[in-house]
């Protein structure tokens, strides 16, 4: 908007400058063409009528240069939201999920949606959120795992639900959050862990693309840290990252300096922020009790993660489809098969083979904007210390 003096109504300058920032108004005017305005056009206006008057000192500020901690930006989000800056992160993340959803249409797969509030967790121990459900011990799903696993049953051989999770975890890094958005994916009839690989590959592939073009053409300035994947995602197996940090047979799983470490030596031997940590040890998903176990060596599963830039997104694999073998599983992980009757009964008459995967929305969209913390990549996050607003 461009007040000129000689041409706009003398009261128009009053207001402005006694107006405070943020406020917002309706204007009457002349749009027209200009070479110096940053959009190409400019507003000459001939009534201003003010909607709502902002107060004043802002608790932060929108257009300023000064930097603002993160929980100053949060305590006080919708400001924090007007910036174009974090605006874009949304749009990005709005076109993450088109794109995912998309591309998972054309590969044949059905949107589903699975109950939050559960009477047994898919993972159990200390992660669970409990809520009192009638009387009775609910908890909030940190995972839709094993309703995917009761649909293979059903004959969806095909699925993925994007929803909340809910993660009990008081860890205060820069990568976790309680409230997390999970895309989950599940296929039936597959050979092993090679067909749930490539089909994860290919749709994050396909969305990634997608993503870059339209980010591009809506002239979001994330579009050029969305990368141009010319190479097949790397297949490192588990005891070669041991041996790049040193700690052959330590056969425990890897920390977040250790997890830096592998992304930075796995770009370098093989070209791709992207790559497959494959053939994961039994002792290492040893509370995964669905992961099926490879039948040549029980020792080992054919379960992966995905890696991006040394940040986990997905983590997959084969599940045993075969009861036995599940309840097996069930006790040397230290759960009571009892509990988990309603899914035990989908093995019981007729189970495919199946495997699929979790892929973390707010961390992919987190690695990809490269901002510092995860929470920026959460219209409002929730963590341990954080429920408002």
């Amino acid at each position: 908007m461009t007040l000129k003096k000689g041409v706009a109504d003398p009261a128009l300058f009053a207001l402005f400058a006694e107006l405070p920032r943020e406020s917002v108004v309706e204007v009457d005017g002349t749009v027209r063409r200009s070479e110096k305005a940053n959009r190409g056009v400019e507003l000459l206006p001939s009534a201003v009528q003010v909607v709502s008057r902002a107060e004043v000192p802002l608790p932060l500020g929108v257009v300023d240069k000064v930097a603002a901690d993160l929980d100053t930006r949060l305590d006080h989000r919708v400001l924090d939201l007007r910036k174009p800056t974090v605006r874009a992160i949304f749009e990005m993340r709005a076109a993450v999920l088109r794109g995912f959803r998309q591309a998972f249409l054309e590969h044949g797969f059905l949107e589903v949606e699975t109950p939050k509030l559960l009477r047994q967790g898919a993972e159990g121990g200390a992660t669970l959120f409990s809520v009192d459900y009638f009387g009775q011990q609910a908890y909030l799903a940190q995972s839709p795992q094993l309703y995917k696993q009761m649909l293979m049953g059903a004959g969806f051989e095909r699925v993925f639900e994007i929803a909340p999770v809910f993660r009990a975890e008081p860890s205060d890094t820069v990568r976790h959050i309680t409230e997390l958005t999970m895309l989950d994916g599940e296929m039936a009839f597959i050979d092993g862990a090679e067909d749930v690989r490539a089909t994860l590959e290919a749709i994050v592939r396909e969305t990634l693309t997608s993503l870059r073009t339209g980010l591009t053409e809506r002239g979001n300035p994330l579009a050029e840290r969305i990368p141009e994947l010319d190479r097949p995602f790397p297949r490192i197996p588990f005891e070669t990252c041991e041996e790049w940090l040193g700690r052959p047979g330590a056969e425990e799983d890897f920390g977040t300096e250790e997890e830096k470490a592998i992304g930075i030596r796995a770009e370098a031997e093989f070209g791709s922020p992207f790559y497959f940590l494959v053939d994961y040890p039994t002792s290492v998903k040893f509370r995964t009790f669905y992961a099926r176990r490879n039948d040549d060596d029980p020792r080992k599963t054919g379960y992966f993660d995905l890696g991006f830039h040394g940040i986990e997104i997905a983590s997959g694999g084969p599940r045993e489809h075969r009861i036995e073998h599940l309840t097996q599983n069930m006790v040397a992980a230290g759960f009571d098969p009892k509990n988990f009757a309603g899914y035990l009964e989908a093995f019981r008459f007729g189970m495919p083979p199946h495997g699929g995967w979790g892929l973390g929305i707010d961390r992919i969209v987190w690695a990809l904007a490269g901002v510092p913390n995860i929470r920026e990549a959460r219209l409002f996050p929730r963590d341990r210390y954080r429920l408002d607003p």
